[in-house]
């Protein structure tokens, strides 16, 4: 038994197709086949039903490949032992961002990040949370950032910065002459939302305490475009909130429909989170110290009220 034949197949059960396994590891069909062939006769089991379409794990694969994941793992573990030892950061980095953050946090440390650490390829995929969560568990994604807290037990979370909520409220808007909100100013049938699966929206939700009082509107929105909802805000549709960040960009005619709440503010978290297993640490702690140090000049909030990301049931 080989990590090479544990890394082939992790790559047929994650893949369910011998021919797309072999292109992801970088072999031919022929040969990953093969030694799968040579590691089931070495164990005489079969790890695969491959009558099935697509193919399938048998009942002994399926346990089979969740300890191949942890040997696999252990294996990358030693890689970082001598990484950090010789104080090599590079290599690749599969990183995940929600769609909430991507646009806004992305531009503000990418190009800081590999110029300064230019040996590390960084392979960035924007994923809703749910996603995050399970190709972090799973191994696909070396560390993510989201809004937290997200309690996984499997998963850790590094804070890298706190991100108020900004409320965005078009003009002859019942709110527009306030000064600064508070929660209870809010009416969530007035408030326009991204569509399910954002964590954002579940964070206004939670703020707002009415998961369960929506009433029925004229229309259904379904968008993960901040833009969007600010142009039918615009329309008189109703008035939304946005990331602190994402303020930001609003152009200068807008700026005024921008309302802050009173402190304490209530922000989301914004985390750099990583498997509890802690493989590529140094690439991990040098992404924490690049985008809170951009992040630092942005955000000067202090008294901040954290609203969790997760919907309350």
């Amino acid at each position: 038994m080989t990590i090479t034949q544990l890394h082939y197949v992790l790559a047929v059960a994650e893949h369910q197709n011998f021919t797309k396994a072999a292109e992801k590891v970088f072999v031919t069909q022929p040969t990953l086949s093969m030694q799968i062939q040579k590691l089931e006769e070495e164990l005489d089991v079969q790890i695969f039903d491959r009558s099935k379409k697509p193919i399938e794990l048998t009942k002994v694969g399926e346990k089979i490949v969740q300890q191949a994941r942890n040997i696999v793992n252990e294996s990358d573990r030693i890689k970082d032992i001598v990484d950090q030892q010789k104080g090599f950061i590079g290599g690749e980095f599969r990183l995940g961002i929600i769609p909430t953050i991507m646009p806004t946090l992305l531009p503000m440390f990418l190009k800081n990040f590999s110029k300064k650490y230019s040996k590390v390829k960084l392979i960035i995929e924007e994923l809703p949370t749910e996603t995050i969560i399970e190709r972090l568990k799973d191994g696909h994604l070396d560390a993510a950032i989201a809004a937290t807290p997200l309690e996984q037990e499997k998963i850790k979370e590094r804070v890298l910065y706190y991100e108020p909520f900004v409320a965005y409220i078009p003009k002859n808007h019942r709110l527009q002459d306030k000064a600064q909100l508070v929660a209870d100013d809010l009416d969530i049938d007035e408030v326009l939302l991204l569509e399910d699966g954002h964590c954002f929206k579940e964070g206004i939700l939670n703020l707002c305490k009415a998961q369960n009082t929506l009433s029925e509107k004229s229309f259904m929105l379904e968008t993960g475009s901040f833009e969007t909802i600010i142009k039918l805000a615009n329309e008189g549709l109703g008035m939304t909130l946005l990331p602190y960040l994402h303020s930001l960009e609003i152009k200068d005619s807008e700026k005024s429909n921008l309302k802050m709440f009173e402190e304490p503010v209530p922000a989301r978290a914004v985390s750099l989170i990583y498997h509890k297993s802690e493989l590529k640490m140094q690439i991990i702690e040098a992404l924490h110290t690049v985008i809170s140090g951009v992040v630092k000049g942005a955000i000067t909030f202090q008294n901040v009220q954290i609203i969790s990301p997760l919907q309350q049931k």
